[in-house]
């Protein structure tokens, strides 16, 4: 942008709203208990002519940047950048932080922002300090993925990948391989237009196959090294398991979602149990495995939308404990208001308990899993209110809630299944 790279005047005549003789405070105030935001244009004692100059200059490009006057931003820029050229202040390296994020932030919503624009703002930012280098490389390949610039992306982190400065740290460290994956996760990208473009060609040519697969290659070796890294890696390893199924190399893309979803040195992640079930029933396992993996994400989250499919393959077992894990199952989603108005979810909890019915027991187990639901659930489902509104909205779901009422709160007189009929003869 060519406001951008023009030179402002001298900002001497702009006035330091920051300077204020009045002492607001008094002996009986009471300190607020709110975190304060540490204050990013603050005049200090040692203060030169220079500073107190980009310090006016920074309140008005934050001032224009709070009233979404972007294009006065951008003019202020040029002067401020002035800052990065100072090394005598004690903030100069937070300086050159402050000027990259808020370049960034004014190229994101400048209507007349380029792509050069950018390129330089953030080659310009690479070379004017090493602690951000990284973040800033990956950031610019961020930007230049979302605008489909992917090889140029994929060329960015390669950079990254291979710069090294001092005695490598523990955060140095950690950025790196966060590096590697985005660029195995580029070649990925890349493989998939090459697949898509390979899948719709009549011929399939032997070179295309080869250039693929190296892609494949590449991107295998740093995504089959992430489990070496405990952390939540979810769009890194479905990638990585795509491609293995592509390849028909279903023991290794078993392998990874197995370590992935039980690696006890992983923090607790339901995704990877999703993930693990989706492949299983992909691939027809049988009802025991897939239990397996549903039995752990019911843990992890016993709201979720698959406990329908858990609750209905313990339903088709022939296990007493099944059929009883089933209700638990069903009571626990419906102890979350997001499935209250759920029919689906209720007709199942009433299938459950026409097949529990069977049993000699039926009421005993009913009644200790109502147990620590009876003083609250009645105000969850069975108001007068959710009565009207059922009726209104959904009377099938009236229905099928009014027919279990007396099972689930027999010692009730709730008035919701006033005039229904229940499932028990």
């Amino acid at each position: 942008m060519d406001d951008l790279e023009k030179e402002l005047g001298p900002l001497d005549d702009l006035e330091d709203d920051n300077d204020s003789s009045d002492d607001h405070s008094s002996i009986g105030t009471k300190k607020s208990k709110l975190p304060l935001v540490n204050p990013i244009c603050e005049e200090t004692l040692k203060e030169t002519g220079f500073h107190q100059s980009m310090r006016a200059c920074l309140e008005q490009i934050r001032d224009a940047m709070l009233h979404h006057r972007w294009q006065e931003a951008a003019e202020y820029m040029p002067c401020y950048s002035q800052m990065l050229e100072d090394t005598s202040h004690s903030t100069a390296q937070q300086s050159k932080e402050l000027f990259w994020r808020i370049s960034t932030e004014i190229l994101h919503h400048h209507p007349n922002s380029r792509l050069e624009d950018y390129n330089n703002i953030y080659e310009r930012m690479k070379h004017s300090g090493v602690k951000h280098y990284l973040m800033i490389c990956l950031e610019h390949s961020f930007y230049l993925m979302l605008n489909g610039h992917i090889e140029d992306a994929k060329h960015q982190l390669s950079v990254a990948e291979s710069w090294r400065h001092g005695k490598e740290s523990a955060a140095q460290y950690q950025r790196t391989k966060l590096i590697q994956a985005y660029r195995s996760l580029l070649d990925y990208i890349i493989w998939c237009d090459k697949k898509f473009t390979h899948s719709k060609t009549d011929y399939h040519d032997a070179g295309d196959n080869q250039d693929m697969h190296s892609y494949f290659r590449q991107a295998s070796v740093n995504l089959k090294e992430i489990l070496k890294n405990p952390g939540v890696w979810d769009p890194f390893i479905l990638s990585y398991v795509e491609m293995l199924e592509f390849y028909e190399d279903h023991d290794e893309a078993l392998k990874v979602l197995n370590d992935y979803a039980y690696d006890n040195t992983f923090p607790p992640n339901p995704n990877a149990h999703v993930y693990l079930y989706q492949y299983l029933k992909r691939h027809n396992t049988t009802d025991k495995k897939l239990m397996k993996a549903l039995k752990v994400l019911h843990v992890l989250v016993p709201s979720h939308e698959l406990m329908l499919e858990y609750s209905s393959l313990l339903l088709q077992s022939e296990k007493k404990s099944d059929l009883q894990k089933a209700l638990g199952v069903i009571l626990e989603m419906l102890d979350f208001a997001c499935w209250r108005g759920n029919v689906d979810v209720w007709k199942r909890l009433k299938a459950i308990i026409q097949k529990l019915q069977l049993q000699e027991d039926w009421k005993d187990v009913v009644s200790e899993k109502m147990a620590a639901r009876k003083d609250w659930w009645p105000a969850l489902h069975f108001t007068r209110f959710h009565a009207s509104q059922d009726s209104e909205e959904n009377p099938e779901l009236k229905e099928v809630k009014a027919s279990l009422t007396k099972i689930l709160c027999p010692d009730l007189t709730l008035k919701y299944s006033a005039g229904q009929k229940t499932i028990v003869d």
